[in-house]
């Protein structure tokens, strides 16, 4: 039987673990604190009630207590706090020679194509299937920006003009030169949508108008980087602001499972994914697909890179 016998004066309480016999008299040895072990001077009468034979040592034990719970429970919570952002934080890192940051994503499986209950997918986003990414790689934090184009190609093709909006209008051809440059590489079709997803097994990893710029919201142009919300992989700009290029030639799907698809080995157009500032809320899904073929085309396109 467990029992808690409260000592006199001292404003404590301490658990025996076992209620002694009638008349007994039983020492309790030691008491445990962060600091070290302390005796306690304290013994049981006959009528199970805890007798103070030392109160000056109970009272400091007491007055010790009082101040060190405070600091464990501050030392404790305060580790907690410090350790979950960076738990739940992606690696970085950035690229010599463009200056552009790269976030770390995982291998993983999901469903790529139309999202389940999403009502507004075109015929090209189906059938939906399962893809797995067996190696993790790095992509880009936000599309590659006007600044970071210069830089590398001497030249801005972009309409909208500021160093840190993403560049736009900007080919195919000319997207993989970039990221070859910069020792990177375009990302498949498949890891884009996986990033873009980031984790999410909806249309959108959050409502439209926070996460997008596009034609409700963009003012017929172009937004600097990183203001909308990211994603949980920690990945702006996924959705609107720049359709983004990928290696991938333009294909239909199958329902097959997959894993590390690369798309057709050839083909009439690239695909651009995510929708931009020009496009509708239904264009600004994860599993959109276009092709330089429809829409605004190279005009509103930007890129960002990956690598493995």
């Amino acid at each position: 039987m467990h029992e808690t016998y409260r000592a006199r004066d001292s404003g404590f309480a301490l658990s025996a673990a076992t209620q002694p016999a009638e008349g007994s008299r039983t020492r309790i040895r030691t008491f445990l604190l962060s600091a070290g072990c302390f005796r306690i001077c304290a013994e049981k009468d006959g009528k199970n009630r805890l007798t103070m034979t030392h109160w000056r040592c109970a009272h400091w034990i007491w007055r010790q207590g009082r101040l060190l719970i405070p600091a464990a429970l501050a030392v404790v919570f305060g580790w907690q706090g410090a350790r979950s952002p960076v738990a739940a934080q992606a690696p970085t890192k950035v690229n010599r020679i463009d200056g552009a940051t790269y976030i770390w994503i995982p291998p993983g499986t999901f469903r790529m194509g139309c999202s389940a209950g999403d009502s507004e997918c075109f015929d090209n986003e189906k059938p939906a299937h399962t893809v797995t990414l067996s190696k993790g790689f790095w992509i880009a934090r936000t599309p590659v920006t006007q600044a970071e184009y210069i830089k590398v190609m001497g030249s801005n093709p972009s309409t909208y003009r500021g160093p840190q909006l993403p560049v736009e209008e900007v080919t195919w051809d000319n997207a993989r030169a970039y990221c070859e440059r910069v020792r990177m590489r375009l990302p498949s079709e498949a890891e884009w949508e996986y990033v873009a997803r980031g984790g999410a097994a909806g249309a959108r990893y959050g409502a439209t108008e926070d996460i997008a710029w596009y034609n409700a919201n963009a003012a017929s142009a172009t937004h600097s980087v990183a203001q909308k919300q990211p994603n949980a992989f920690g990945v702006y700009d996924m959705l609107g602001n720049v359709r983004e290029w990928v290696a991938d030639w333009y294909g239909p799907y199958t329902a097959a499972d997959v894993i590390d698809p690369q798309g057709p080995q050839i083909g009439r157009f690239r695909v651009g994914r995510g929708g931009s500032w020009h496009d509708s809320a239904q264009i600004a899904r994860a599993s959109s697909r276009g092709n330089n073929g429809g829409g605004c085309g190279p005009a509103c396109h930007g890129f960002r890179c990956a690598a493995n």
